[in-house]
């Protein structure tokens, strides 16, 4: 086993990315435990369930991809400029695991959150909290965006969580059909959705 200091950050590393690359009901306890060199008997010091420790792994992801996306979504960056670097960066984030794994992964929060809404209470709200705050992250983009004229007035709540809608359904298609340049265009689909005209669309 990993030491006592790192044995619980090497569990919920190990548990992401394999539930990321496969699904929460194909991966076991002993397999998350073998790739992340913890006995089986810590990784029941640490968690009680592999349903605890996948909510501990998301939260975790979260917590470390938090100052990208606050560095992102900066006030300091164009409001457009935001949003377009969103998908992008998104696009580029699926073509990488496409490479890693041969496959499109979509997106970790919602492979999960789809896949256990009936069946675990606990993974489903992590998902729609994790949500919830990145559509807060679109939220003020698109609301900044309408104060600085560059779009129509607009609802901007409704707005984005119909933009999240936009991207996670993008995340699902690019997953089934295995292609990860579904998402090459996402960017310029999401600008037309919230008004965008063509003349204006971010470089």
């Amino acid at each position: 086993m990993g030491r006592t200091s790192d044995a619980r950050e090497k569990l919920l590393a190990a548990a992401l990315n394999l539930i990321w690359s496969s699904s929460y009901g194909a991966v076991g306890v002993d397999q998350i435990c073998e790739v992340a060199g913890v006995k089986k008997g810590s990784f029941y010091y640490f968690f009680a369930s592999k349903s605890e420790l996948a909510v501990a792994a998301y939260e975790a992801y979260w917590q470390a991809k938090l100052p990208d996306m606050e560095a992102l979504f900066s006030p300091a960056v164009p409001p457009l400029q935001r949003l377009e670097s969103f998908c992008r960066l998104g696009y580029e984030a699926q073509r990488q695991k496409f490479e890693e794994f041969g496959f499109v992964v979509g997106c970790p929060y919602a492979n999960a959150g789809s896949e256990l809404a009936t069946q675990d209470v606990r993974i489903r709200m992590k998902t729609q909290e994790i949500m919830e705050r990145v559509t807060g992250f679109i939220e003020r983009a698109i609301q900044d965006a309408a104060q600085a004229g560059d779009i129509p007035p607009l609802n901007p709540k409704s707005a984005a969580r119909q933009v999240y809608s936009v991207i996670l359904g993008g995340l699902l298609r690019a997953k089934v059909e295995n292609n990860p340049d579904v998402l090459a265009d996402l960017g310029t689909t999401v600008l037309h959705l919230i008004g965008v005209p063509n003349d204006c669309l971010v470089a």
